[in-house]
């Protein structure tokens, strides 16, 4: 364990330069007083390494110092083949330089751990889109990641959830987050963070001005910040309803509302009971795709809800064309049949 931590010591001072020694306690999950002590262990074996106390002290490599790390563990080689959604990439315009990074990863690889490296590839798969998640609009991310990377400020022109009409804002990128087959702008708006959905952006046009993050905030911090804001908000409804276990696998896919609990046993055996969370009560009416199969229980709006929305569509199919009719008016051709024998 010392070995693997020293070597990642050496990496990450090669390629971030200076690090202060509470960030490197941090990342490799010891106290301050370990890392001085690994500090010490390298010095030892010849790493020209030194720390610098203060304020805008931290911990780096000699400058020019260089070493090449090839000796990789097995499980670090076939960590390194198993790969995120690959939309995410292509997404970004990044879909060859993976293949590229791959193929030369492969040929740094000790050969006793290249074939389980290649067979990793093609066993193991992650894709972070849901079931039936409904087409949605591309995303632009080239001006985002323009602004990412250049650490500009961005002028947007974005459409809320329920608004007709974009509105236009100014803000300081922090990064882009994928989550769930949907891509995040993180950002500060007049210096509090909030969350862009990259879909909604209507227009990006990255600005003159340098970026004005907050001092000490990174894009891993402010996106839990975000993430747990979302998890914990309250507001919504909640609806308990009744799935026929028989369909449960299907509607789990297919729930586009949260679900808030585990299911429990209703006693019958046919039916399972369900918790969910909607952030408005007309969106129950996505469970009249399930027919008979499922049935809402609590609270009575919710039922009352799901019954105007029944009763529209009989209505619409009661009211319809007539069934002989098409839909431009014209007669349907009656269907010839021939006798067989």
């Amino acid at each position: 364990m010392k070995s693997d931590r020293l070597l990642s010591i050496l990496l990450l001072l090669q390629t971030r330069g200076r690090v202060p020694a509470r960030e490197l306690a941090g990342r490799l999950e010891v106290s301050v007083r370990t890392v001085y002590r690994d500090i010490e262990a390298l010095s030892a074996s010849g790493v020209p390494v030194y720390a610098e106390r203060g304020r805008h002290g931290g911990i780096e490599l000699l400058a020019g110092f260089r070493t090449d790390v090839t000796g990789l563990t097995a499980d670090e080689s076939r960590a390194l083949f198993i790969l995120a959604a690959q939309g995410a990439h292509a997404a970004l315009g990044l879909d060859a330089a993976l293949g590229s990074a791959l193929r030369k990863v492969m040929a740094a690889l000790p050969a006793p751990h290249r074939p389980a490296a290649e067979l990793t590839s093609r066993r193991i798969l992650v894709d972070a889109t849901r079931w039936r998640g409904g087409p949605r609009q591309a995303a632009d991310l080239a001006a985002l990641q323009d602004a990412v990377f250049s650490d500009r400020r961005l002028r947007l022109r974005y459409r809320h959830s329920g608004e007709r009409e974009p509105r236009t804002y100014t803000v300081d990128p922090y990064g882009l987050v994928a989550k769930a087959g949907v891509w995040y702008l993180v950002a500060d708006r007049r210096g509090r963070p909030q969350l862009f959905r990259a879909d909604r952006v209507r227009s990006a046009r990255l600005l003159d001005d340098p970026v004005r993050r907050r001092a000490g905030a990174e894009l891993a911090d402010v996106w839990e910040v975000l993430r747990r804001e979302v998890e914990e908000r309250g507001g919504g409804i909640e609806v308990t309803a009744r799935v026929r276990r028989a369909r449960l696998d299907l509607f789990r896919r297919m729930a586009a509302a949260e679900l808030t609990a585990e299911p429990d046993d209703d006693g019958t055996g046919e039916w399972v009971t369900v918790r969910l969370r909607y952030p408005v009560l007309r969106a129950v009416r996505q469970l009249l795709a399930h027919s008979d199969q499922v049935e809402v229980l609590d609270p009575p709006e919710a039922r009352a809800e799901l019954l105007a929305g029944a009763r529209r569509v009989t209505a619409l199919y009661q009211e319809g064309p007539d069934p002989g009719s098409t839909a431009g008016g014209q007669e349907r051709p009656k269907c010839r049949q021939d006798s067989v024998g």
